[in-house]
């Protein structure tokens, strides 16, 4: 009889990553395809046709030293649980068949190879090798990452880029983040975070097993992406040196980090914040086919103790003091990662939490969760993994000690400050939602009713009313109350009022004491930069307003990812009874403005950008512009800024070339050379079809 043997087999490319929603990475050196889901493949054989009723196609799946032989049969009737390989049924061409693989809906994610040999009646013909990637698959019911609604596919599994939300929550400041998903070398050192991690140099095959649940995947990623306990990504540094890499301000997106990461032979890359670690670990989580979105909460609670309280210490003057290893952040960055929880039951499936930021250990080693936010709204402190941790940084309560001498003086307690606002990227456009009612009850004010046709959300997605700028605090006798005129902004003075209200039928003397203190989003504050000291004499129920202002050249050091702790402390001098309130808020800077000149972009062709920055210093600035832009831009862009005069005005043209259709992000930031200064914008690119 005469021989039969495979020539060639043809991956199909262009019609696999369609059917696959992985057209991005049709760079990649290998086929990238999504469990649960069929893939073609076309075998050139050599010699006779093939002949279904005396030969056989067999197909042999590796995952390392793992492997199952797969016949390709004509059914394609089995459960997405299995494996199944059959041939397609819209082909008769059995000289060159059409062959369809479809991986488990609970396969392993990883780097395959596989072999198809031909079995002729009476001899084995020889292997051919070929190899692809192996994703989770949002798009199918089977897969524990099935997630319902296209448009949340499209934002938590294809974006390449995003905003991080940062500053405070009566100022919210969103920051342009490129995830890079798609860019060269990425999806290799997502695919190498699992390779390199403990858990796979300690036992392979058991690792490759554990990949089919994103639960172990999550856990995995959250320790890698910090360089704690192993050869993980990114290095944290929160201190103000940052001689020995890249401050963490001045990273733009996650491909420089990752490819610096594996280039370098798995040396963790320098330096790290929390929003950082936070954006690399929804890159890798994307990457892997696992839905993710970066979450934002503000004023989070680092309780270390355990006891879901936060003490908060100062003097009788109101100079923040480092007297507590607890801690409230501004805010924290962490991400949410959808998948069922066969683990704990369905009514724990959704939105889990997962941190990559390295602040306590679980079970052993720097990572935490995944915590359903299900168990975290519920307070089911009981519910694996690190829920109590996440539960705390939310909810604790705060607790602001004043003491004089070495004596607490005055004691008071604040349930509210602690998760005042939780949020992420809304849906298809570039602006803040507000999830905090998914993590905690929250009350809802009443609103008018309306036709059902024109009902709204009921918690705003927007920035906060300046109007809410304000805190107060009351004794028996006295209340004292500040506010911010308006929202602060680079250039201009900060205007704050405090209101002195006495609340008996007797006149009282008072001292008002204000302090000011520069401080990091993470870190209680340095020395006090602004203060101001005033003795007031108040009649009978009289209330009395103090204006204040601080000056933009006593506040610019002020300015940039820093933030500032404004403390007010009423002593009544008659009783010698002190009250504080306390707020603290950021100074925005102005956005670099982007203009694309050409009103319709399309693929493969030269667009112009145009950004411009004007200086609102009140002192001459130099720095480097950066400009980067994933499927926009080959590589970043930088220009030298020198010595812009206050309100003067800087231009740049930027040119362009898109590699696909879809939305893009092209952003700038610039890096003022006179401090630890970066101003940023953005712009949300449509590339259309030609």
């Amino acid at each position: 009889m005469e021989g039969l043997s495979i020539q060639n087999v043809n991956l199909e490319h262009f019609e696999n990553l369609e059917r696959h929603k992985t057209q991005g990475f049709l760079s990649s050196k290998a086929l990238v395809v999504r469990r649960g889901e069929p893939f073609r493949i076309t075998v050139y054989l050599r010699g006779r046709p093939f002949n279904p009723r005396t030969d056989s196609l067999k197909i042999k799946i590796m995952l390392g030293r793992l492997s199952l032989t797969l016949p390709v049969t004509s059914s394609q009737n089995s459960p997405l649980s299995d494996w199944n390989a059959y041939f397609d049924p819209k082909s008769n061409n059995f000289r060159n068949p059409s062959i369809l693989i479809r991986p488990s809906a609970s396969a392993p994610v990883g780097y395959y190879e596989f072999q198809l040999f031909v079995v002729p009646q009476n001899s084995l013909g020889s292997p051919t090798f070929s190899s692809f990637v192996l994703l989770c698959n949002p798009w199918c019911s089977e897969d524990s990452v099935f997630l319902p609604f296209e448009d949340q596919r499209e934002e938590y599994v294809l974006r390449d880029y995003g905003l991080v939300f940062m500053g405070t929550p009566m100022n919210t400041v969103s920051r342009p983040w490129s995830y890079d998903l798609y860019e060269s070398g990425v999806l290799e050192a997502c695919m190498n975070l699992l390779e390199v991690s403990p858990q796979h140099q300690r036992n392979p095959n058991m690792d490759y097993l554990e990949r089919s649940d994103p639960v172990y995947i999550g856990r995995v990623v959250s320790a890698m992406v910090n360089s704690e306990d192993d050869r993980g990504v990114v290095k944290g540094n929160w201190s103000d040196n940052f001689d020995q890499g890249v401050h963490p301000s001045l990273w733009t997106g996650s491909g420089d980090i990752l490819r610096q990461w594996a280039q370098s032979g798995f040396s963790p890359v320098k330096y790290g914040q929390c929003w950082v670690f936070a954006a690399v670990m929804c890159t890798a989580m994307r990457v892997l086919g696992i839905p993710c979105r970066v979450i934002t909460n503000y004023n989070s609670a680092h309780d270390a103790n355990g006891n879901l309280v936060i003490e908060e210490v100062y003097n009788e003057t109101g100079q923040k003091l480092n007297l507590s290893r607890d801690s409230i952040w501004n805010f924290h960055v962490w991400v949410e990662c959808w998948m069922t929880r066969k683990d704990l039951g369905s009514n724990m499936d959704g939105w889990q939490v997962l941190d990559p930021t390295p602040q306590e250990r679980s079970k052993g080693v720097y990572c935490c969760g995944p915590a359903p936010v299900k168990a975290i709204r519920s307070q089911r402190t009981d519910v694996p993994y690190d829920v109590p941790f996440v539960y705390a940084e939310v909810n604790a309560d705060v607790h602001t000690i004043i003491m004089a001498q070495g004596k607490v003086i005055n004691v008071s307690k604040d349930t509210e400050r602690v998760g005042a606002l939780i949020c992420t990227k809304a849906v298809g456009v570039p602006r803040l939602q507000d999830i905090t009612g998914s993590y905690k009850y929250v009350e809802i004010p009443a609103v008018p009713a309306v036709p059902a046709a024109l009902t709204i959300s009921s918690r705003s997605s927007t920035m906060p009313d300046v109007s809410t700028m304000s805190r107060a605090a009351s004794s028996k006798g006295v209340l004292v109350s500040t506010s911010l005129d308006k929202s602060p902004v680079v250039g201009e003075p900060i205007r704050l009022t405090v209101k002195v209200t006495n609340r008996e039928r007797v006149a009282k003397k008072v001292e008002v004491h204000i302090n000011a203190q520069a401080k990091d989003y993470s870190h209680n504050p340095s020395d006090t930069f602004w203060e101001n000291h005033d003795v007031i004499q108040l009649g009978p129920m009289e209330g009395k307003v103090l204006r204040h202002q601080i000056l933009p050249e006593q506040y610019e050091d002020a300015v940039g990812d820093k933030l500032i702790n404004l403390a007010v402390v009423l002593q009544d001098m008659s009783t010698l009874e002190r009250i504080l309130t306390s707020e603290e808020f950021n100074i925005v800077s102005p956005d670099l403005i982007i203009q694309v000149v050409d009103k319709n972009v399309v693929p493969n062709k030269e667009h112009t950008a145009i950004v411009t920055f004007t200086n609102p210093f009140t002192h001459p600035v130099s720095g480097v512009l950066t400009v980067t832009g994933a499927g926009l831009l080959q590589e970043k862009i930088q220009f030298r800024i020198r010595e812009l005069r206050p309100g003067g005005r800087v231009e740049n043209s930027v040119k362009f070339t898109p590699k696909m259709v879809g939305r893009m992000m092209l952003h700038a930031s610039l890096s003022l050379s006179e401090a630890n200064i970066i101003i940023r914008g953005f712009v949300v690119i449509s590339v259309n079809s030609i």
